[in-house]
């Protein structure tokens, strides 16, 4: 790995892990092989993935318009309805994305070695030759062990006369196992487990919300009696009923992010989405439904998006495993259950602030509702970076090809810390003069001016923090992500609940603050120092 070091004037290479992070620094923009195979599956990830909070903010600009109650109830309920389906969906995305990585990799070298074995791998003439693929000539190579270019130049110009008389035969015959392989649907188990899964915790998300709607409202400081109690328990209740949609969905994007195919779920997105938009001002303006029409419009677009997903995935996918043994429950339960911690100690963080922002009473909650979805809208914009930077470490990974892992985690972090600055200046700038289009009440828009500091300023630590995320999932270094993320939330919740009390809402924004640079302190050490999964990186 002499080439992860950095030169001296001197000569000499410094060769600690921590350095891999300038890697190819210069090359962090460019649009080489790895750049392309990046934004390939990066743009559509993060279109997707800004998608639905982008629906949220429209939702929240149309419910803007009934009154600064119906807003701060609204956004209460997002909050408790998000922050559930995030600790039931994330770890199962997380994990499906990695395993179908390694799954479909492992079935492509599989493919590969077949087709290793095939009497077309044995040709007697220059002709032949030829008809062979470029993929098929490195594989050749490989198994006959000629790689020098000499002996490549032996090989093609060997004047053999003796045609064999099958050789059209295997041609033929090799043609039509091709078109047999191209219809023949993948077997991946790892993808039936995830639907699995997506289908038993969305049920038990619907049933947890309904029965417990006003505990968990009661919780985040809507008491009985509160002017917002009535319209948040109406939306979450009826939001809940599209909860298994919305994990059924986000656990075939998963599958689809395994197989760097970013570009459908981003389709169904936009398809249920715009679906959403549509329906918001009709059921909540002309038919007068108020906030349960917003969240009746939010829920059949989750069931178009899930509709159409699991169309796209029975083309592609066996989803009828050999065996139970083949799903590998076990597998998919141990490192759940890491990721769970990591996602609960997350869920504490953000969830014990949208709770201390409540107390505060309407307007304050009204401001931070509406900062909090601009900041996690444009920071998901950093995910799509992250789930390239997943498949592609995954992949790499399970071909054991660490130079292309450690190439594609130094190059995806580099272009999060520009894409930081950029959103930066452009949630600044939009959200101090563009807050007249989520609500009129001229002291919710003085509040929310206090906040964009905190909301634009810690954009580029943000991207950081999310990509890390990825890279640390490709590695499946699950263990380190859970640990490390319990630590950052002790310290976060404490910072919360002292600064809360001397500072109130600007408080609130620099204990967020303090927690996502904790977090993006955490991946920077396991990378940096070369530990766990990167422990090659000292060699």
């Amino acid at each position: 790995m002499a080439e992860d070091g950095i030169v001296l004037p001197s000569g000499k290479k410094w060769k600690h892990p921590i350095f891999v992070f300038f890697k190819d620094i210069r090359s962090a923009l460019m649009m080489d092989s790895l750049g392309k195979e990046i934004l390939t599956i990066a743009v559509p990830a993060a279109m997707a993935l800004a998608a639905d909070p982008i629906a949220s903010l429209i939702d929240t600009a149309f419910i803007g318009r009934i009154g600064p109650v119906e807003i701060a109830a609204v956004g209460v309920s997002i909050a408790i309805f998000n922050q559930v389906s995030k600790v039931a969906i994330f770890p199962l995305v997380s994990i499906t994305t990695s395993f179908v990585a390694e799954e479909e990799t492992v079935e492509r070298m599989n493919n590969e070695a077949i087709k290793l074995q095939s009497p077309k791998k044995n040709p007697t003439n220059t002709e032949e030759k030829k008809e062979l693929t470029q993929d098929d000539v490195k594989l050749e190579e490989l198994e006959k062990g000629l790689p020098e270019k000499e002996e490549r130049k032996e090989l093609a110009t060997k004047d053999d006369s003796k045609e064999s008389p099958c050789k059209h035969m295997h041609v033929a015959d090799n043609n039509s196992n091709k078109s047999k392989l191209k219809k023949q649907k993948r077997n991946i188990p790892s993808a039936s487990t995830a639907l699995f899964f997506g289908a038993i915790l969305g049920l038990l998300e619907t049933l947890l919300l309904v029965l417990l709607a006003k505990p968990f409202l009661s919780l985040m400081g809507v008491k009985p009696g509160s002017p917002m109690l009535i319209p948040a328990h109406k939306y979450l209740t009826l939001r809940s009923l599209g909860a298994p949609a919305v994990l059924l969905s986000l656990a075939m994007q998963g599958v689809f992010r395994g197989f760097k195919d970013t570009k459908t779920p981003l389709y169904a997105t936009v398809a249920g989405d715009v679906a959403n938009i549509i329906l918001d001002p009709i059921l909540i303006f002309a038919c007068n439904m108020g906030v349960s029409g917003a969240a009746i419009a939010h829920v059949l677009s989750q069931y178009l998006i899930s509709t159409i997903l699991l169309v796209k995935l029975m083309h592609q996918v066996d989803l009828l495993p050999p065996s139970v043994k083949a799903l590998q429950f076990n597998r998919f339960l141990k490192n759940g259950f890491l990721l769970l911690f990591k996602v609960i100690a997350a869920t504490i963080c953000v969830t014990l602030a949208a709770s201390l922002a409540a107390r505060l009473g309407a307007r304050p909650m009204a401001a931070f509702q509406i900062c909090l979805q601009v900041w996690l809208t444009s920071s998901l914009l950093a995910d799509g970076l992250a789930v390239a930077g997943q498949a592609i470490i995954a992949s790499s990974f399970a071909e054991k090809n660490f130079e292309k892992a450690t190439a594609a985690a130094a190059r995806v972090l580099q272009m999060g810390f520009v894409m930081g600055l950029g959103l930066a200046l452009l949630v600044g700038l939009g959200l101090h003069f563009g807050s007249g289009v989520f609500t009129r009440d001229i002291n919710v828009r003085h509040i929310i001016t206090i906040g964009v500091p905190f909301v634009a300023g810690t954009q580029p630590i943000n991207s950081i923090a999310f990509v890390f995320d990825g890279v640390n999932f490709g590695a499946s270094d699950f263990a380190y992500s859970a640990y490390s993320m319990i630590l950052v939330a002790i310290g976060s919740i404490g910072s919360l609940t002292i600064l809360y009390k001397s500072g109130g809402f600007v408080g609130i924004w620099v204990a967020l603050s303090i927690f996502m640079g904790l977090r993006a302190i955490a991946g920077i050490w396991r990378m940096g120092t070369g530990t766990g999964p990167w422990s090659f990186l000292r060699n």
